[in-house]
């Protein structure tokens, strides 16, 4: 007997307990709405309904949820009788918090769902949703940082056909596959920046971010804080907060060091540092930081000849060296001219052509500024010609006097031109191997005998 009273006691305390929870929340809720198995309203308190527009909240009963509060889940919890236990619901006045739980028989069947509007609550939720709009913040800045950070060419805008520029890209391709440094060759305005952004785009690394940095363009002074970061207070002036260095920002992508020549002689040892030891330390800390970028560096200098008169590391160079590839000047890929000058004309957003004689003037050029000359004399002919079909006339005004036009080249033969063709490419993969013939055959795709055959057909 004392048992059953005991079991009594504790069936009315749960009672009391339920019906105290839910007359709390009702009085301190905005509003409470009770639906049916069929997700229809059989009963609302007045607050709710004004809130809805309505003027009795009797007028709610016998209607779908949804007919009276607008993208309410309500019928959801009572199709899996799940609980939402915290949502935002949006009204004519203002978002509330809200709380939607199941009703269930005896049985544990679902028979309908209550919800109520937390307004109170929204109050003190306040801190934590200022939290969560400061990181959506901070999280779509971050998205839109690596936006801007992203590969902004691929190779199919390394424009030709000649052989030497498919033998560029099909280097690059084969490096873009590896996270081994990458040392891009060759006189300014070739396209080796547009060559280290397509290795990027191709590299697993391509949805990290893509950093340049350029050795000629900032002072001596700043380019260590620029490549490394600096700590908090660094030194006077510096940012209080410390600022992160461009590797730093290239973590987990890659980091493309242009005119890496001009690098001073203190920092490329500190380089060497970071592609040996994959660490490095901020201006002014004595932190030691974790590195995992990518390396493609890029000079118009000679680096053997700067080794030779000590302004660039021997060790550092053999560290880069790996897999270096070298863009030839525009004056010898001129077979890729005509494509690259019709690429530049669509990307100018020009209409205009160039008729016959305007190309052989182009292909009589010594183009000492590469590319980018092209594209400068390009845009310059299209804005002072006042006809869409560009002339010898046009193409010459445009010229100027930049540069004194080269002599027009004996015709040779498509034997001859193939013949100079693999001369070049043999002499250049052989100096590459250092003369080692069983490793430049192995590079070139051939036999070791096959080389030495036409190394004696070629004179080589």
């Amino acid at each position: 007997m004392h048992d059953s009273d005991n079991l009594k006691d504790y069936q009315r305390v749960r009672l009391l307990a339920i019906r105290s929870l839910f007359e709390i929340i009702e009085q301190s809720s905005e509003g409470t709405v009770i639906v049916d198995r069929d997700a229809r309203i059989v009963w609302m308190n007045e607050r709710y309904a004004r809130r809805f527009g309505l003027e009795d909240a009797s007028s709610a009963i016998g209607q779908p949820c949804e007919a009276v509060i607008p993208g309410t889940l309500m019928r959801e919890v009572v199709s899996n009788g799940r609980p939402i236990l915290l949502d935002m619901l949006d009204t004519p006045k203002e978002p509330l918090v809200v709380m939607r739980l199941p009703i269930q028989d005896a049985k544990g069947g679902v028979i309908g769902a209550i919800g109520f509007a937390l307004f109170d609550e929204l109050r003190s939720l306040s801190p934590l949703l200022k939290r969560y709009s400061s990181m959506q913040q901070e999280l779509a800045s971050t998205r839109s940082l690596l936006q801007a950070r992203q590969a902004k060419y691929s190779f199919a805008q390394f424009i030709g056909t000649s052989a030497a520029t498919l033998e560029i890209k099909r280097r690059a391709r084969r490096g873009a596959g590896s996270d081994s440094p990458v040392l891009l060759l060759g006189e300014t305005g070739t396209g080796k920046e547009l060559l280290a952004h397509a290795i990027h785009a191709a590299s697993p690394r391509a949805h990290k971010a893509f950093v340049s940095i350029n050795s000629a363009a900032i002072p001596e002074a700043l380019l260590e804080a620029e490549f490394f970061g600096t700590a908090p207070g660094a030194f006077t002036g510096a940012d209080r907060k410390g600022r992160p260095g461009k590797l730093q920002i290239a973590q987990g992508g890659t980091l493309f060091l242009d005119e890496i020549g001009d690098m001073p002689l203190p920092l490329q040892s500190k380089l060497l540092r970071v592609l040996q030891e994959k660490e490095y330390e901020p201006v002014g800390s004595n932190q030691v930081m974790r590195s995992d970028v990518r390396i493609i560096a890029a000079t118009s200098t000679n680096l053997e000849a700067a080794m030779a008169n000590g302004s660039f590391r021997a060790d550092l160079y053999y560290r880069l060296n790996v897999l270096p590839i070298n863009v030839p000047p525009l004056h010898a890929r001129l077979e890729d001219l005509p494509a690259l000058s019709e690429a530049i004309l669509e990307d100018l957003g020009s209409q205009h052509e160039l008729d016959g004689e305007a190309q052989a003037l182009l292909l009589r050029h010594a183009w000492p500024g590469n590319i980018r000359e092209l594209r400068n004399v390009l845009e310059r002919a299209t804005l002072l010609a006042d006809h869409p079909r560009l002339g010898a006339s046009d193409i010459q005004a445009a010229l100027g006097t930049l540069a004194p036009l080269a002599q027009q080249a004996p015709q040779k033969t498509y034997k001859q031109a193939c013949e100079d063709f693999e001369r070049q490419l043999l002499t250049d993969t052989l100096a590459q191997c250092a003369g080692n013939v069983p490793e430049a055959a192995r590079q070139l795709g051939l036999g070791r005998s096959t080389l030495y055959k036409k190394m004696v057909a070629l004179g080589l």
